[in-house]
């Protein structure tokens, strides 16, 4: 386990990607979301490999896109923090019906114990042309990584909704 590895997750569109800008600027090492390159990858090359398309498919790349991520950053010091990560990659493989890969993949690949979830947040939340699934799927997909993450020995912390420079003081402060 490395506890300089620190895992953003949560609501889709709660201001994950917001808070990890706020980190970069303040000199911290980010990681950014596996599951969102990937969608901008398969985009950009006419993949099928997305989520509206074939869920099982993108999470499989998300996962080797998050354990390439980890490997990358394995000797970076001080904290590093990933917009999502393995175990919300593996969530979405398992919950896809694809093969049961998150508890061995969570027992090799450990972040910090304590998780930050932004919670759901609707009066921020936009799709846009990565992100296209509703509110409702956003919601549901929380509610699933609310439960797995304890699941797994991790202890989650809810963000509270102020603004992103309170929000990296109060994560920083937890740390």
């Amino acid at each position: 386990m490395s506890d300089r590895f620190i895992v953003l997750s949560g609501c889709s569109g709660g201001g994950k990607s917001t808070l990890l800008e706020e980190l970069r600027r303040r000199g911290h090492a980010v990681v950014e979301e596996p599951g969102r390159r990937v969608v901008q990858e398969e985009l950009a090359a006419g993949g099928g490999a997305l989520p509206w398309l074939d869920l099982a498919a993108f999470a499989r790349r998300a996962i080797a896109t998050a354990l390439a991520d980890r490997a990358a950053m394995r000797d970076h010091p001080g904290f590093v923090f990933f917009d999502r990560g393995l175990v919300d990659a593996a969530s979405a493989l398992e919950a896809s019906g694809g093969e049961p890969v998150l508890d061995a993949l969570a027992a090799e690949h450990r972040y910090n114990r304590r998780v930050f979830l932004t919670p759901p947040w609707p009066e921020i939340y936009a799709g846009d042309r990565e992100r296209r699934h509703g509110f409702d799927a956003a919601l549901a997909e929380y509610d699933r990584l609310e439960r797995t993450y304890p699941m797994l020995g991790y202890e989650t912390v809810i963000l509270p909704k102020v603004p992103v420079g309170e929000r990296a003081d109060f994560v920083l402060a937890r740390l």
